[in-house]
């Protein structure tokens, strides 16, 4: 057991996932960019304060999810990334019983 109270293998599979979630939560934010973007009903400084008012959210909440990542912050994180559609259910199953119990109820609370 880590002294964080989970196993190494839940650390491990951590800090690949997360990358992979970042990637995916890039991916979606880019994609409700560009629905912005070619909203032509909406003249050009509504769409630009749109799409500033969006980054300004999803910067808020890749900071919380991803940023600065450390064993000691690890639940709080994957508890976001989970909350915000993340993961994959067979990706939350490669972490322990505890660890994805823990998340999933956590994830709950968060505002999922």
């Amino acid at each position: 057991m880590a002294s964080h109270g989970f196993p190494e293998s839940d650390w491990k599979a951590f800090r690949e996932l997360q990358q992979i979630a970042l990637d995916r939560f890039c991916r979606r934010t880019l994609e409700e960019i560009q629905t912005i973007l070619t909203d032509g009903s909406r003249t050009h400084h509504a769409r630009y304060l749109d799409v500033f008012r969006l980054l300004q959210k999803r910067d808020d909440e890749l900071a919380h999810a991803f940023n600065n990542p450390r064993r000691s912050r690890m639940i709080g994180q994957l508890v976001a990334i989970h909350a915000y559609g993340l993961l994959e259910p067979a990706e939350l199953d490669r972490f322990t019983e505890g660890t994805r119990d823990t998340i999933e109820s956590l994830a709950r609370e968060f505002g999922r």
